[in-house]
């Protein structure tokens, strides 16, 4: 059984047991190896209780909700750079604009003159980390077949078996890159080596009827290969769409206490809400060794610079530390991908080393959440407590409390306010795709973090929602909803215009 903390079972009570309840496996995910920590004390534990208790009161904003990011929030007018921002609790920010060159520089293939740039490829989806991630927010899919891919991937695996390291999982689903294409589609290459495929979306209309009448007409997504250049795909290949996902706060994210995520699961619905949320897990490359999910739609990275890493490696096929080959997601079918020059060649080691990877890591750990905006409208806190009715808040739970950490005060003992729980949730049917990743099924996605996603089509008016940008406003990525979630889009959908817009309203204020 998994503790879920509620007005009945206070974090107090959470952080003086000796044990939390873990997933059937033989390791311990509640240690967070990457960061150097202070241990909380009874009091701040009990404060931390407090001040996380679920609002009973909507006729005025809760202490600090405002500040969604606590000290680390960004206070400023929104345009397209809002997202953009480094965390106002950083005080040294020249590594900071260091990274910001590194995730906006467009890589060029090599050889090349340009030494310290060379290296992309030879497959990529983009030629600058800020290709995908517009202006460090959300990615979209294509509108049309004659659209471009760019901020949109699609993920490719086949079946595997076991090995000792995942036999110590249980429940884990093996995967492999497929044979041919490698574990996403590259649809774009340098000039000696042809791009991957060419990949196609379609729509088909899928009308929803509200209670009053209203009919919304969601869009499900129909994607496909054209060009492909390595044959055709396995036969027993699983696809999955992806969009890049927002960066705002993820520094924040990693500092949430694993501890904290864990005691929120309930795989077995224990408390008998509807609501089994599941712990992922991942393993370190760094740290050889399983920990806790946090990142990627399936949460299937535990740490901001793995994260980094592996799209570094994936989308534009540069070496890392971690993932050291310099042909990235080339496969040994692709003999001319890996056989064509890299950027690691003669003296460099990696294309992007130690210290760029930290830089880059930097950057993207503290880029800053915005505050919130017109947080006691009456219309928004209207909708916040249709939110916590509906039972939105079980899965988008609002606040934590970040570690004490005396390396990195930027982003210790805060109290932040992403909503999400971090967790492995079954969406149903209607969002399922057919790849699972780790523990996570075809049907379960990790919860989404909610902070800034009033100013995702601010900061990229193309911008899409859910994991893969099908729903082009909150109603609809709400409508697309089902699985543990049934039950709150029924409550949405039966709501009268005026509260559907408060709802959004308050969406729209995070």
């Amino acid at each position: 059984m998994f503790l879920r903390p509620t007005p009945h079972a206070p974090l107090a009570a959470l952080f003086l047991t000796t044990t939390i309840a873990l997933p059937a496996m033989a390791v311990d995910l509640s240690q967070d190896l990457h960061l150097s920590l202070q241990p909380r004390t009874t009091a701040e534990a009990a404060r931390i209780d407090a001040v996380r208790q679920a609002p009973t009161d909507f006729t005025t904003p809760q202490p600090f909700e405002t500040l969604s990011a606590g000290r680390a929030t960004v206070a400023i007018a929104p345009d397209e750079k809002v997202l953009s921002h480094p965390a106002a609790s950083l005080d040294e920010t020249l590594d900071f604009e260091l990274g910001r060159s590194l995730f906006e520089k467009l890589w060029v293939a090599a050889p090349s003159s340009t030494r310290a740039s060379d290296g992309l490829g030879p497959i990529y989806n983009a030629r600058a980390c800020s290709g995908c991630h517009i202006n460090d927010g959300r990615g979209h899919a294509p509108s049309s077949p004659q659209d471009d891919a760019k901020s949109f991937a699609l993920k490719l695996s086949i079946p595997a078996p076991l090995d000792d390291r995942m036999s110590e999982i249980e429940g884990w689903i093996a995967t492999q890159p497929e044979p041919n294409y490698g574990s996403q589609i590259q649809d774009f290459a340098t000039a000696t080596v042809g791009a991957e495929a060419q990949i196609i979306v379609t729509y088909n209309p899928h009308p929803v009827t509200l209670g009053d009448g209203t009919v919304v007409t969601l869009r499900r997504p129909d994607v496909s290969l054209t060009q492909m250049t390595h044959g055709a795909l396995h036969d027993d290949v699983m696809l999955s769409p992806r969009i890049a996902p927002p960066l705002a706060g993820l520094g924040l994210i990693e500092a949430i206490p694993a501890a904290d995520i864990l005691a929120l699961a309930d795989p077995e619905d224990a408390d008998g809400n509807g609501i089994s949320g599941r712990a992922a897990v991942a393993w370190s490359v760094e740290h050889d060794t399983w920990m806790l999910g946090r990142f990627g739609h399936k949460a299937t990275q535990p740490t901001v610079r793995q994260q980094v890493a592996g799209a570094l490696s994936t989308d534009l096929g540069l070496s890392t530390p971690l993932f050291p080959a310099p042909w990235g997601d080339c496969t040994e079918a692709q003999t001319d991908c890996r056989t064509a020059p890299h950027g690691d060649q003669d003296v460099r080691v990696h294309e992007v080393d130690d210290i760029g990877l930290d830089l880059m890591t930097l950057y993207t750990a503290n880029l800053g959440v915005p505050e919130r905006r017109n947080a006691a409208a009456p219309p928004v806190l209207r909708g916040k407590e249709i939110f916590h009715t509906a039972g939105c808040a079980d899965c988008h739970t609002p606040s934590f409390v970040t570690h004490r950490l005396p390396d990195q005060p930027e982003r210790s003992f805060q109290l932040i306010w992403p909503y999400s729980d971090f967790l492995l949730h079954d969406m149903g049917d209607g969002l399922r795709d057919s790849r699972p990743e780790g523990l996570a099924t075809e049907r379960e996605w990790r919860t989404p973090p909610l902070w800034g996603i009033g100013l995702a089509q601010t900061a990229s008016a193309e911008a899409g929602f859910l994991h893969d940008g099908r729903a082009r406003t909150l109603m609809e990525a709400v409508l697309w909803h089902g699985g543990e979630a049934a039950a709150s889009q029924a409550h949405v959908r039966q709501l009268n215009e005026t509260d559907r817009a408060a709802l959004i309203a308050f969406l729209e204020s995070l």
